[in-house]
């Protein structure tokens, strides 16, 4: 009996123990929510906005009617429904709405490193972002679809029909994922920009892409020669579209759940996506309505070669006669440097002075990064052909102004250099016709040259062939006008110098 009783204590015990277990993470709970509510308020990045008084939106506009260019009283104009979200929380948060465009692939880098505060770009959360950035609460439910040209609609009955045909994706999209997942033995091609996926659509690149629902809608409109294949159906076939926030955020987090929430409440979505559809197409003529950006991006383009040659011709010059010191570092300093910007591709190092500088505390912008890059990249291939020309000059010259009691400073300036540069001429100005060229790379960071604006007129006239056309026709001159002052300047540097004759 004894025993008995001790064993009713114990239950006892151990049933009072689990009560208050149970209650006791609710007391810790309560108190973990009043201490995130009291975070929230204090959270950093939404102070950082009200102080600054601006909110910066990260985006791809060539993504209509998510966000794409138009013209508007004569002004180059991001738009679309996207765009209208992000005005209606800068608006809830008395802020001033500024719009940073780059890649589709830079955007979380951008979000990460603090170049932007939200990213609004038709983008959707999944495990792998989740661990990087913070979302919003979903702002839009869409259908997937699959687009082919009209002629080949009837050829895909369902997702297994897909076996061994290529279907075109964005990159880093919920449609790349759900082409892998479930187009049963499809080659999956991914591309950045979906108006190169058109493109490769329409010249029989690839048979179908698959894209989300009102894109399709808006192409298929466009183009009478496209069409969606109605009888493929996805098993996860919706996709939810939300803001992209700084992770340790809640505050600047609750800000945009609760305009998200008014904008729910009130059906302001639906009005949104009303006026980008009908801004989407226009009745004036393509040069008209288009003119301008391939102006304004030949322009820059123009800008950018001129900084990346000069600066970069004065670092080659600095790099070469290191490379040609006697003092050990600092040959091996220039050494290094050289193969390292000739050893890594431009685009990284437009990513990592563009990000890097960001870290670093430097908050430059996307022309002044892209500059210093072509500049840096240049200087590496200058250094080389200017060591060459140097090289080529024979050393008695050096050795005749040296008896002549002229420094060896001096000598390299005013004897060495000069003669050098003639040989170097054309090595140099095919340099420069390649940097005028390799300028579109920065394009991914949202600087707006001629390439970058390219992109722009593609989807904003769904017309993905023919601005590549202008473009090259474009290109084509500038290299045509830079060959010949090239060529005009060589002739002037080799005025007096005695041409070689053949005796009979």
């Amino acid at each position: 009996m004894f025993k008995r009783k001790w064993q009713s204590i114990a239950i006892i015990v151990a049933v009072l123990s689990l009560l208050l277990g149970a209650i006791l993470p609710l007391g810790n709970l309560g108190q973990a929510g009043q201490a995130q509510a009291a975070t929230a308020k204090t959270d950093p990045y939404l102070t950082k906005i009200k102080q600054k008084g601006t909110l910066v939106l990260g985006l791809s506009a060539d993504y209509p009617p998510y966000e794409f260019h138009k013209t508007v009283n004569g002004q180059d104009t991001i738009i679309g429904f996207d765009v209208d979200i992000a005005k209606k929380i800068a608006k809830d948060m008395g802020v001033h709405l500024v719009i940073k465009e780059m890649g589709f692939d830079a955007l979380l880098g951008a979000l990460k490193t603090g170049k932007i505060d939200m990213i609004i770009s038709g983008m959707s959360e999944t495990p792998e972002r989740a661990k990087e950035v913070t979302f919003s609460e979903p702002y839009l439910t869409v259908q997937q679809a699959v687009m082919t040209r009209k002629n080949d609609v009837k050829k895909f009955a369902n997702t297994s029909s897909f076996n061994g045909v290529k279907v075109g994706a964005q990159k880093q999209t919920t449609q790349e994922q759900l082409a892998h997942d479930e187009l049963n033995g499809a080659k999956v091609v991914s591309l950045q920009k979906m108006t190169d996926l058109v493109l490769n659509l329409q010249q029989k690149k690839i048979d179908a892409i698959v894209i989300e629902k009102p894109v399709a809608d808006a192409y298929v409109e466009q183009d009478s020669a496209l069409g969606i294949v109605k009888s493929v159906k996805f098993a996860n076939a919706t996709k939810q579209t939300a803001v992209a926030l700084p992770k340790d955020a809640p505050a600047l987090t609750a800000q945009v759940n609760k305009s998200i929430t008014t904008i729910k409440k009130d059906k302001l979505l639906a009005g949104y996506i009303k006026n980008a559809q009908k801004q989407m197409f226009s009745n004036t003529s393509f040069f008209e309505e288009y003119g301008s950006y391939f102006v304004k991006g030949t322009g820059i383009t123009i800008a950018l070669t001129i900084l990346g040659v000069l600066f970069g011709t004065v670092l080659g010059t600095i790099l070469a006669l290191m490379k040609r010191a006697k003092n050990f570092l600092i040959h091996w300093i220039a050494v290094i440097y050289i193969e390292y910007f000739r050893g890594t591709p431009l685009l990284v190092q437009v990513f990592m002075i563009y990000f890097g500088t960001q870290i670093m505390g430097l908050d430059l912008s996307a022309f002044v990064s892209a500059a210093i890059a072509l500049s840096l990249n240049s200087g590496a291939y200058v250094s080389e052909i200017i060591r060459s020309g140097i090289n080529s000059v024979p050393i008695g010259q050096t050795e005749a102004a040296r008896s002549l009691g002229i420094t060896s400073k001096d000598t390299t300036r005013f004897v060495v250099l000069p003669q050098a540069v003639r040989t170097i001429l054309p090595a140099l100005g095919n340099e420069f016709i390649s940097l005028l060229k390799e300028s579109a790379i920065v394009s991914v960071i949202g600087v707006g040259e001629l390439m970058f604006q390219t992109g722009v007129v593609q989807g904003a006239s769904f017309k993905p062939f023919s601005p590549l056309v202008l473009t090259s026709f474009i290109y084509f001159a500038l290299t045509l006008i830079l060959s010949a002052i090239l060529s005009r300047f060589e002739k002037r540097m080799n005025l007096g110098r005695p041409s070689n004759q053949v005796l009979d």
